[in-house]
């Protein structure tokens, strides 16, 4: 009963050689280390002295070089200059996410390595630019900076960061839920959030990398000011690239190429006239208009485009009853059948064939052994020597031959069964993954379709699935063809026995089935719990840069644990029942053992049967109760393999609401998207909000070849109008036509592929620069890459790499800066060549000099195409044809920059917020 458990042995010690090779690994820079200096005080004062800096991963690329920089402590210091320049890595310093290749960091004049890392970083307070916040709530991810805070001082830090009155306009306040990396809220709310995370610290050096760069106008000036206040006393180093924000820093470095062009105050650097006067002049301090923004965002790992939506609206408008939603069935599916799974194995049924006829044959082994085990017994009871000799050898030669058939028959079953399992798996993921990418942006809103969950099902379910094909198809065959050959050989030798010992044999059968009914509860819950734990697994590897800057690992931990609890109480309850019921079986086996030599006994004393007839039925019926034990080894892995199949099947025969592929005539597929876009009488309510209307009977015409620029407050529904033109949501009333066609009627994948998406936060997998472009146009030639990177003035910078445009871009783009990202993502889009544009804050993370060049490349390819552009810096909008200001879900004003200007109504107001 125990040989079938030995595959799991040694699967777990391949898997714990490497977990332990992780877990015994001790880091160059230790965090958990306790040596080190901890000074009474912390003045903030920090140097860099002749800095050389290498990234590990590129060790001939230089990005610091005799970097010497002095803050005194209390005071702000700006870090201006390029995409790429080292402004962040001289951040990652600061904070010891890297030791420096050559020179020194210090902190109040010691050397940083010798201070003890946990206690300095506990003094730091960092605000980046992606935010980094995990899928739990408000108050849960403003503890992070400090997790033993008081409410009154969480209170305190959210009013400081201008987040209280947002918080307290969501359903639950502080209690709310914001998804999966914050995708339930705006960038400019999720930014405010991150922002009160480190104010709550109360650090001696507050870092800023982009801190107030997803704001609104309204908004980045209460939170700057907040900031001033927050910086007030204590050491401020700032990263920027709206110069505007770091105009009254009392010194300003110009970071160019890794070192330090110039230093000085704002004043003092205008009238050098050096690099930093014409940055200045470059970006010419423009004003912003306000958009903190409900926008689409994209993310990585196993997830499409999805909504990063406002939760809270200044009047949140009701639905009406004339507006209904039509949500997705929630009806359980049915199970899958056993049919269906052999069915995705077909072009394996060769091997099917083989590793069928191989099970057969290992299955009749087992009463054929057993028999001759009972015929070997009988033969010590003949009283001629020879005779017994005679015997004795035959049941040997019997017995090798069995082992050599053994051999063969497990190697030919094992490798073919491992062949379809293998394939199956691989074929599962392949049409999970395809099939995922064709759902609706509302599905990935869900809670329970978070990217953990999803790669959960891809990875570990996936594998499971083959225990349900492989592991049952030769555990029905070999049990099958052993029982049988089995009864009937029993019968045969001695009917009444075998009556009597087939009749007990269902007790032993329902004790497993109740085991594998138990062992199924358990494993579906241990599934969900496992869904959500690698969910904040997923999170914290994502977000590690902040876990470990706030050294809020235990606090990571704590969470991972909350997921494992209910579950794990749950299973420790049902694992009596199912200790009891695997107790019974080998109960109930050694009472019918004792049953069956009673009753053989007394045949064999009334001369019905001989003793060897007794042995011989006796072991070759015993053999089907090791058929069933050993089946019955095998309920936890079936059990697991039927909820994995059920989850996986629930994927794949899921109907997106956004059908991919929606019917629409050929004769119009044949033509080009012309780019007119109508939206007539539109209401729109987001799935998971469905009382809260974002747009309500909006109406808007965009003629073909135009370009429109859409501005308004946070939440307004500008970057959800995108998201209805591209068809991640449908609407709940009205339409929404491209060419005078209702979206809804066109094939999905034609239509988007005259269509290209540039948002604020860019979506970069890991891979080369080139596959990253070609995502745009798979069929792309070099040149036509080349062209679209230069006309995104991405070139440069790419030719600069180590690799050119084969260099990796590392998970989530980590190897380049937000610029270069962004960069990217712009020639991703131009190489499209589309009929429709749509910019979502397309220049956002850009530095000024880049933006203007990269703004000159986007005006040059809006030219006679259809575009839309979401904004809040002005010079990316004076140029469109048309700006539409939108309030309440509609349109308030249209018209050009002038005239909007001249008429001095709601967008001359937002306009001017910040002269």
């Amino acid at each position: 009963m125990a040989l079938p458990e030995l595959k799991h042995f040694t699967e777990a010690s391949v898997a714990a050689t490497r977990i332990l090779k992780r877990i015994n690994r001790v880091p160059q820079i230790n965090a958990d280390d306790p040596k080190g200096l901890i000074l009474d005080q912390v003045r903030g004062e920090l140097q860099f002295e002749s800095v050389r800096f290498v990234y590990p991963s590129r060790p001939n690329m230089t990005v610091l070089k005799d970097f010497s920089l002095q803050i005194p402590a209390g005071q702000t210091v700006a870090l201006v200059g390029s995409s790429g320049s080292g402004k962040s890595t001289a951040i990652a310093l600061v904070q010891r996410f890297y030791d420096a290749t050559e020179g020194t960091v210090k902190v109040d004049g010691v050397d940083i390595k010798e201070l003890q890392l946990k206690w300095i970083r506990s003094k730091m307070g960092l605000v980046s630019q992606d935010h980094a916040l995990f899928g739990t709530s408000i108050k849960e991810n403003i503890l992070f900076g400090k997790p033993d805070a008081t409410m009154d001082e969480l209170y305190a830090a959210a009013m400081t960061a201008n987040a209280h009155n947002f918080i307290r306009g969501l359903p639950e306040e502080y209690e709310t839920k914001i998804g999966e990396r914050g995708a339930l809220l705006s960038g400019g709310q999720k930014q405010r959030i991150a922002i009160a995370r480190a104010v709550i610290k109360n650090p001696a050096v507050l870092l800023l990398d982009e801190a107030t760069s997803a704001l609104d106008s309204e908004s980045e000036k209460l939170v700057q000011h907040a900031l001033d206040q927050a910086s007030m006393g204590r050491t401020t180093l700032v990263i920027a690239h709206k110069l505007s924000t770091v105009k009254n820093a009392d010194q300003i470095a110009v970071v160019d190429g890794g070192t330090i062009a110039e230093i000085g105050t704002h004043d003092e650097l205008i009238n050098k006239g050096g690099p930093y006067s014409r940055l200045v002049k470059l970006q010419k301090m423009v004003s912003y208009i306000d958009q903190e923004g409900d926008q689409f965002r994209a993310s990585s790992v196993a997830r499409t485009s999805t909504s990063r939506l406002s939760m809270s609206r200044a009047s949140p408008m009701p639905l009406t009853p004339a507006v209904s939603k039509e949500t997705d069935s929630s009806v359980s599916p049915p199970a899958p059948s056993f049919s269906r799974l052999l069915a995705m194995n077909a072009p394996e049924w060769r091997q099917a064939v083989i590793g069928s006829l191989s099970a057969l044959v290992y299955g009749s082994l087992q009463p054929i052994y057993a028999i001759t085990i009972g015929g070997m017994i009988a033969a010590f009871f003949v009283q001629d020597k020879k005779q017994m000799d005679a015997i004795i050898s035959r049941y040997a030669m019997i017995f090798c031959s069995l082992s050599v058939i053994s051999i063969a028959v497990n190697l030919l079953q094992h490798y073919n069964f491992a062949y379809m399992g293998e394939h199956l798996v691989r074929r599962i993921r392949v049409q999970v993954l395809e099939k995922i990418l064709t759902f609706e942006a509302a599905w990935f809103d869900e809670e329970t379709n978070s990217s953990g969950s999803l790669c959960s099902r891809l990875s570990n379910e996936a594998s499971l699935v083959k225990t349900l094909v492989a592991d049952r198809i030769s555990l029905l065959l070999q049990t099958a063809s052993g029982i049988i050959i089995a009864v009937t050989m029993g019968l045969v030798v001695a009917w009444k026995l075998a009556l009597v010992m087939i009749a007990v044999q269902p007790t032993t059968m329902i004790c497993y089935y109740a085991k594998k009914i138990v062992l199924s509860n358990v494993s579906r819950d241990l599934a969900k719990a496992q869904h959500q734990s690698t969910q904040i697994a997923i999170e914290a590897v994502y977000n590690h840069r902040m876990v470990t800057s706030f050294g809020c690992s235990p606090k990571v931990l704590q969470l991972f644990e909350q997921t494992q609890e209910e579950p794990l109480r749950k299973a420790r309850k049902k694992s009596w029942v199912a200790g009891i019921t695997t107790g019974l079986s080998p109960c109930l086996s050694f009472l019918s053992w004792a049953l069956d030599f009673w009753y053989g006994g007394k045949l064999a004393q009334s001369g019905e049967i001989s003793a060897g007839d007794v042995f011989k039925t006796f072991f070759v019926l015993v053999s089907t109760g090791k058929l069933i034990a050993d089946a019955g080894s095998m309920t936890s892995d079936l059990a697991k393999g039927a909820n994995a199949v059920a989850s996986v099947f629930e994927v794949l025969d899921r109907k997106s609401i956004s059908p991919q592929n929606s019917q629409v005539e050929k004769d119009i597929q044949k033509n080009k998207i012309q780019g007119r876009i109508e939206f007539k009488k539109v209401d729109f309510a987001y799935p998971t909000r469905p009382q809260c209307l974002i747009l309500q009977d909006f109406s808007l015409d965009v003629k073909a070849g135009t370009s429109i620029g859409l501005v308004g407050r946070s939440g307004c529904g500008k970057s959800t109008i995108i998201g209805l033109i591209q068809r991640f949501y449908d609407v709940d009333r009205g339409a929404v036509r491209v060419d005078g066609m209702d979206v809804r009627e066109m094939n999905i994948l034609w239509y988007r592929g005259f269509t290209a998406l540039v948002s604020q936060e860019p979506a970069i997998f890991s891979g080369s620069v080139r596959d990253n472009i070609a995502f745009g146009k798979p069929e792309a030639d070099e040149d036509e890459i080349v062209e679209a990177a230069k006309a995104a003035n991405a070139h440069e910078f790419i030719s600069s790499l180590k690799d050119g445009y084969h260099t990796d871009c590392g998970e989530h783009g980590l190897q380049l800066s937000g610029g270069q990202k962004q960069r990217i993502a712009i020639a991703r889009a131009i190489i499209r060549n589309p009929a429709i544009l749509l910019l979502d804050e397309a220049t956002s993370a850009l530095d000024a000099q880049s933006e203007q060049v990269v703004q000159e490349a986007l005006d040059r390819i809006m030219s006679g195409r259809t575009t839309i552009v979401v904004a809040h810096r002005l010079n990316t909008i004076k140029n469109v044809d048309s700006i539409a200001f939108l309030g309440e879900g509609k349109v308030v004003e249209r018209g050009t920059y002038p005239q909007l200007m001249n008429k001095k109504g709601a967008f001359y107001n937002l306009a001017t917020l910040q002269k």
